[in-house]
């Protein structure tokens, strides 16, 4: 559906912002979990409004463990390497091994114009994210962010589809990451926390905002659409990832990234017109 395609692409749009913003912290493990915080007090009245989850938890206890550890390897990817290489490494991993994960372990259709986008977004992103800045420890990182963002999203494209509403498991997805990953990555940093908290809140409040809208536009899109193409086509954040990263974040872009900038522009075309 069209509409699938328009929320996941407004998602990408949101989600480049909100990394760029965990990017830019002083402290990136407390500012995450301050946006993770922000982002389940400002669900938490939805709560009282939608039916509880049935048949979902199961779903949602499997995606906050693999939140854990793709937001650990997001931090610790963040920490090695400038956003313009680890973003583009991270994403380009995923719709690949979303898509396979998708059609091998759940028998979701995949025609070959979103094989053809799946493939050019992923050869896109890798080619944006190569070349200097990466070396083996940003490159695992950021690798091993992919793979977990790759198993959160098939994890929660089931998990969406089986709750009551969209909104009952897009509430409980946020409540569950505030609580949980918010909470272990504040006791984490201890101390540094509070002191990051004092200075950071303004930031944290706006990227938690923001990270209701990304996420919640990709539960609900998955709800509606198949899950291969919506995740490759999610992967456009990083066109507006690198538009941030350079007149923002003042990184440098080379030729090579531009060009991968162009090859997932087409591969985002493909999927867009494989809609049915």
């Amino acid at each position: 559906m069209q509409v699938a395609a328009l929320m996941i692409v407004a998602s990408g749009a949101a989600h480049a912002v909100v990394n760029a913003i965990l990017k830019s912290g002083r402290d990136k493990m407390s500012s995450r979990a301050l946006l993770d915080g922000f982002s389940a007090l400002l669900v938490f009245p939805a709560a009282f409004f939608m039916p509880l989850p049935h048949g979902a938890w199961g779903w949602l206890a499997a995606s906050g463990l693999t939140h854990l550890v793709y937001l650990t390897c997001l931090v610790k990817a963040f920490e090695a390497t400038d956003m313009s290489v680890a973003y583009p490494i991270m994403r380009g991993l995923a719709p690949v091994l979303a898509a396979a994960g998708a059609v091998l372990a759940f028998g979701e259709h995949i025609s070959p114009a979103t094989v053809l986008g799946v493939a050019l977004v992923s050869c896109g992103v890798v080619i944006v994210g190569a070349g200097r800045g990466v070396n083996r420890r940003s490159l695992l990182w950021a690798a091993g962010t992919g793979v977990t963002i790759a198993v959160y999203t098939v994890i929660d494209a089931q998990g969406v589809r089986a709750a009551p509403s969209a909104g009952s498991y897009i509430v409980w997805v946020f409540l569950l990451l505030g609580v949980g990953v918010g909470g272990v990555f504040a006791l984490w940093r201890g101390p540094a926390f509070l002191v990051a908290a004092r200075s950071e809140w303004r930031a944290g409040l706006t990227a938690g905002a923001l990270s209701i809208l990304t996420y919640g536009l990709a539960l609900w899109a998955y709800r509606l659409g198949d899950t291969p193409r919506l995740a490759a086509l999610r992967e456009t954040s990083i066109l507006f990832a690198l538009v941030i990263a350079v007149l923002v974040l003042k990184e440098p872009v080379t030729r090579a990234r531009a060009a991968g900038a162009a090859v997932i522009a087409a591969g985002a075309a493909a999927l867009l017109l494989s809609a049915g």
